[in-house]
């Protein structure tokens, strides 16, 4: 897949010379970059346009992932690595007195998404294209990211995101395949040519979906698969008679008012405004998405859907895309004069549901009277979904009114909700979680009615990473000593990392381990430095939790003990410690309180830790900011400690212990979500295991007394005891006491005293072992070989397989 460096050099100069107008090599970077990667994708879409006409004439099973999520990151790094071309392009680079990494730093992260789930689903493109899958990832394309995090007085401070705003290079607009979204109005009855009595739609509020479609190129293969993302527009521009009039705010009103739906990712939802802006971009993605895919088949097919389903298949990426449900029946049946039978036959046989959540809390719920009034003819589709449903319940368990009351999609009571992730189990012929302890947990707790009724339905679907970002372009000092031990297949195929193991027991070979390693943790420190200001020594432990900021992910306990490291530090005790950097990192939501408040404990106790001169040798903090997708292509390969410390039962998988395990670090965690097959696979004896598990979990709540665990425990009750006095904090007396009396409160449901001790006793494991570097680097090199089963290659090769049973093109 590699072209000539001359052919390179003399497109990215036509580029800068015609597409940009400039003339000259010597202009600022930014325009190198753009030429550059105009150049890039200039390879790209030959394939694309290849892989589309390739997806059309193969007659496998389309699958369409649904996601409001797709946190990509940067586009430049990953293509010229999938195309083999760093060589080539370091070298023209240089001729434009540049590297390839200051090019990279020119592109802006993709505002795409704050998470996991989104960060999962960018993965998984990755691996569809790797696998030459058919399958299109469907999203929304945000204006401004969730936010640009930094701190002030140590408090979290919110700015725009505007990621776009210097244009994307790697978007194609295609405005021929707008759709028309319809919110509001009413609906009436019609006689249709047929003289069929039909639902209509009447004075709505239009918008149109334009569609910008993003290159996703498999590895060494001529596969580029598409992400297109939606942006919403008005069906007029403005009235021009108003604006004529001097009317200028009210003519371009509609406008501006569609316009928002895809202004902000996940806008702030506290408000009655921002709950109906955040439902109509879950519709809008839908609609435009499931709009796009029947027109392609109505093209090819006309309006005969009886082999729909099993040519095309919807994977929803949590319940975000739930309308996606009703949506699907209303355009079969309004627009396309199918029978509810019929229609109901083909929605149930192409609907796939993944579900990430295990906090009843983050279920979501829709209020019947904001959904009726925005979407009045799905929200009758959805009722009418309920009463046939709960039909079948009482048929099937005859006289079982409290079963028909707990799975109904409708939750009565004064403000009457819509279960959406009920709606999404009725409507899929799949329901899957994403780790073994999830999928168990969601079976026997959460859907564990709809289990008993449908076990069949539900599966397991361990998340994984690409290994083609996560460890090759994340980390090549560590990439080119693999190349050079066992071969560059595990590219391609991560499962022949495993012939790494034996290298475990090389003693030259740790040696070389132990040297990356270090290269790596120099370029953390730089990279803290310049962030953050605070000096990491690379010889000390990089113990590090980088992650979104909520209470059960348990960042509280990791600052916990940093204080009682500190206590310790103050009293002389450092016997058998080990010098270490705290690195914590995470956006907390807008309006989440504690989590806002818990970033200013971390800043507030790293602040106070670094200006101690006692603790200079032993402990240094940092409060990473603005924690992103390009940050930790950094952080990961400089890391030595994993903190995976959520309390069992509530994380439902995680994928940020997988990155670190591909990249050499050992993971200090509770047996929650994928911490369980990553000990599984590495080996207990290589997995730094606390606290309570699952099961225990919930013992431990019918009688939790945490102010006898801390009268108790001498250590602890001196962490309390600093945090409580106002010791961090004592120019803002009393701003953590709701933090201290949540953790000293017998309903608090993240356990976080009740693991504190065993917590801090795998600590003191930790930095034993890492006192004995050759052990330490054993379990490292093992921790690596055993990674293969956490690829996202392997898990979407099971999504293939069991659930959208689509073949390779």
């Amino acid at each position: 897949m590699n072209f000539p460096l001359a052919s390179l050099d003399s497109e990215v100069l036509r580029h800068l010379n015609y597409s940009l107008g400039h003339h000259s090599k010597t202009v600022n970077h930014s325009y190198v970059y753009r030429a550059f990667a105009i150049a890039v994708r200039d390879r790209l879409v030959s394939n694309w346009l290849k892989t589309q006409e390739r997806m059309n004439a193969s007659d496998s099973r389309r699958v369409y992932y649904l996601s409001l999520e797709f946190l990509i990151g940067r586009s430049f790094s990953n293509a010229v690595h999938n195309l083999e071309l760093g060589d080539a392009a370091r070298v023209v680079a240089h001729d434009y007195g540049v590297s390839l990494e200051e090019l990279a730093e020119q592109e802006h992260d993709a505002g795409l998404g704050n998470g996991g789930l989104g960060r999962l689903a960018a993965c998984f493109l990755d691996s569809c294209a790797n696998l030459e899958l058919p399958v299109v990832g469907y999203g929304i394309r945000y204006e401004y990211g969730m936010f640009h995090q930094h701190i002030e007085n140590g408090r979290q401070v919110e700015d725009p995101d505007h990621w776009l705003r210097d244009g994307n290079t790697w978007e194609i607009e295609r405005p021929e395949d707008a759709r028309r979204i319809r919110f509001y109005g009413n609906t009436t009855q019609s006689i249709d040519a047929d003289g069929d009595i039909r639902q209509v739609l009447i004075d709505t509020h239009d918008v149109l979906a334009i569609p910008f479609d993003m290159p996703i190129p498999g590895f060494k293969n001529s596969t580029v698969n598409t992400l297109r993302l939606w942006k919403a527009t008005a069906t007029d521009v403005f009235d021009l008679e108003e604006f004529n009039s001097g009317s200028y705010t009210e003519a371009v009103a509609s406008k501006n008012s569609a316009e928002q739906i895809t202004m902000v990712l996940y806008p702030n939802d506290a408000s009655e405004n921002g709950k109906e802006l955040r439902l109509k971009q879950q519709y809008f993605l839908v609609s435009a998405s499931l709009q796009d895919v029947m027109a392609s088949w109505v093209k090819k097919h006309g309006e005969d859907f009886t082999g729909f389903a099993e040519k095309n298949c919807f994977q929803l990426n949590d319940t975000h895309p739930a309308c996606a449900v009703p949506e699907l029946m209303r355009l079969l049946i309004d627009q396309y004069g199918k029978s509810w039978d019929d229609a109901w036959a083909v929605t149930t046989s192409c609907m796939a549901y993944t579900n990430h959540t295990l906090l009843p809390e983050a279920l979501e719920r829709w209020s019947v009277r904001l959904f009726g009034k925005l979407l009045p003819r799905l929200l009758e589709i959805i009722y009418e979904i309920n009463r046939r449903f709960l039909k079948t319940v009482a048929e099937q368990y005859p006289g079982d009114i409290e079963l028909q009351r707990r799975v109904s999609l409708i939750e009565e009571g004064h403000d009457p909700q819509i279960r959406m992730a009920y709606l999404s189990i009725v409507g899929s012929y799949s329901v899957n979680g994403v780790a073994q302890l999830h999928t168990d947990l969601l079976t026997a707790g959460l859907f564990s009615d709809f289990y008993k009724m449908w076990p069949g339905k539900f599966n397991n679907k361990t998340n994984g990473v690409t290994q083609r970002r996560w460890l090759a372009h994340c980390n090549p000092e560590l990439k080119d000593l693999l190349n050079e031990t066992i071969g560059d297949q595990w590219q391609k195929d991560l499962s022949n990392i495993k012939k790494l193991e034996s290298s475990a027991e090389d003693a030259e070979f740790r040696v070389r381990w132990r040297e990356v390693k270090h290269v790596n943790k120099q370029a953390l420190a730089k990279y803290v430095n310049e962030n953050a200001g605070v000096e990491f020594d690379p010889s000390f432990l990089f113990d590090v939790q980088v992650k979104r900021i909520h209470e059960y992910k348990r960042q509280l306990l990791n600052v916990l003990h940093c204080v009682h490291l500190y206590d310790r530090i103050l009293a002389g005790d450092t016997q058998g410690m080990t010098p270490r950097c705290v690195l914590i990192g995470g956006k907390a939501a807008p309006g989440y309180h504690l989590a806002k408040l818990i970033v200013k404990l971390i800043n507030d106790v790293a602040s106070v830790v670094n200006s101690e001169p006692k603790a200079k040798d032993w402990l240094r903090i940092v409060f990473f900011p603005n924690y992103r997708v390009s940050a930790m292509e950094v952080i990961c390969p400089g890391t030595d400690l994993s903190e995976q410390i959520s309390t069992a039962g509530k994380e439902a998988s995680g994928t940020g212990n997988m990155k670190f395990m591909m990249n050499g670090a050992l993971t200090i965690g509770t047996l929650d979500g994928a911490n369980i097959e990553i000990r599984e696979k590495a080996g207990a004896e290589n997995f730094f295991l606390f606290g309570l598990d699952a099961a225990e979990v919930k013992k431990t709540r019918e009688n939790y007394r945490p102010n006898e665990i801390i009268a108790a425990d001498p250590e602890i009750r001196r962490v309390m005891e600093l945090v409580e006095s106002g010791h961090f904090n004592q120019s803002e007396p009393g701003i953590f006491d709701i933090l201290t009396r949540g953790l000293r409160d017998a309903q608090d449901q993240w356990l976080t005293i009740a693991d504190f001790r065993s917590y801090i006793d795998a600590q003191k494991r930790v930095s034993s072992v890492y006192q004995d570097q050759e052990q330490w680097s054993r379990q490292s090199i093992i921790n690596v070989a055993n990674s293969g089963w956490f690829s996202s290659d392997r898990t979407i090769g099971q999504y293939a397989d069991e659930i959208w049973k689509a073949k390779k093109l």
